[in-house]
């Protein structure tokens, strides 16, 4: 080979790469490219599902993560309480007897015909005001029983009608105030008009309080046996009181004795005083 051809070959090297052997045959870490796919160990010594496994846990969570799964979490919660809490009051009626429920039903129906028989009420009297010749002397005669009415309800007037008379027995002293107010609240929704509890009459802004063991009814302490005198339907009142869960099962609980006696004539005497408002005033011109 001449001088000249030496040269060229020599330049051809230095300007070609060298050959790089493949680094997996090269570093003898794994079989050469021929090799089965199957044959070929992981990196690390580790298998594939070993490597999942290793990714997977322990888990790592961002804090939007953490946040999110605290918020599901009490959302969970409240629902299970709320759940349970519906189940507890559902109890009582879900264990009543079929007469029971019957009679809860027949209150219902009676309520519903009391607002019906109220609105045919308002409807008369308003037909009456639109229909009569002499329509001052009918709005007088209006007025003046709705004053009466009012009366009755604001306790300012005494009244009497058919009712009944419960009284509760308390020797051990167990019976508190909110006890004889689930009372007075149960018998004004089963249709009450008048109510007197030991000589206080009861009216819309009667507020009753627990005092040395006894109970206290607009500031008037009162001492068992508590005795209420109530004007209504006797048929819608006595029911009220011993629903399954009720006001007498309630105060049984307690060990206090609960007498219901019906009655054609409650007479309901003690008196409010009427109070003038310090700042409400009629609107009307």
């Amino acid at each position: 080979m001449s001088d000249h051809e030496q040269r060229h070959a020599h330049r051809l090297r230095k300007e070609l790469p060298d050959e790089v052997p493949s680094s997996r045959s090269a570093s003898g870490d794994g079989p050469a490219d021929g090799a089965p796919e199957g044959a070929r160990p992981e990196r690390n010594g580790l298998t594939g599902r070993q490597r999942l496994l290793k990714g997977l846990w322990p888990p790592r969570l961002t804090r939007a993560q953490l946040i999110v799964a605290l918020l599901l979490f009490g959302l969970g919660f409240g629902l299970a309480v709320q759940v349970a809490s519906n189940s507890d009051s559902d109890s009582a009626l879900r264990g009543a007897r079929q007469e029971d429920l019957v009679r809860i039903l027949d209150e219902l129906d009676d309520r519903t015909q009391r607002l019906e028989d109220e609105k045919q009420g308002l409807e008369k009297q308003r037909d009456g005001l639109e229909n009569s010749s002499d329509q001052a002397e009918e709005a007088r005669k209006q007025t003046l029983e709705k004053e009466r009415q009012l009366g009755i309800l604001a306790g300012t007037v005494a009244a009497q009608g058919p009712g009944i008379t419960v009284t509760i027995e308390d020797t051990k002293g167990t019976v508190e105030a909110d006890m004889l107010l689930d009372a007075i609240q149960e018998l004004r929704a089963a249709g009450a008009e008048a109510i007197q509890v030991n000589g206080v009459r009861v009216v819309a802004g009667t507020y009753l309080a627990d005092a040395d063991k006894s109970v206290s009814v607009d500031g008037n302490k009162i001492n068992a046996p508590y005795r209420f005198q109530v004007i209504g339907k006797p048929q819608d009142l006595e029911p009220a009181l011993n629903i399954p869960g009720g006001v007498v099962q309630t105060l049984e609980k307690e060990q206090a004795t609960v007498t219901v006696e019906r009655s054609s004539k409650i007479v309901v005497d003690a008196l409010r005083a009427a109070e003038r408002p310090d700042y409400a005033r009629s609107s009307s011109q």
